[in-house]
């Protein structure tokens, strides 16, 4: 909360415009980097071979890599666009 408010005081004391954003499906975005196997979901199982798994090729919500091959991802854009972290506050 307190870099929230410093952040918020910067911006305001700079006359600078603030924005907040939602990236949709965020999670679904996110490239995983190991093998992951998930169960066939309900109704979407294939006849006669309900005892397979699907192999997942990118991120998918539920899965606890989620998050983290989000992050990695948005991350890599920031970056690669110029934008640095704060290093003390890693989500600034």
């Amino acid at each position: 909360m307190e870099t929230i408010r410093l952040v918020t005081t910067i911006s305001n004391l700079n006359d600078w415009p603030m924005y907040q954003m939602d990236v949709k499906s965020a999670f679904l975005n996110g490239h995983i980097d190991e093998e992951v196997y998930v169960a066939q979901p309900p109704g979407y199982e294939v006849k006669n071979q309900e005892a397979k798994v699907y192999k997942l090729k990118k991120a998918l919500y539920g899965v606890k890599q989620a998050p983290r091959a989000w992050n990695k991802r948005i991350d890599k854009f920031l970056n690669d666009i110029g934008c640095v972290k704060c290093i003390t506050e890693h989500g600034v």
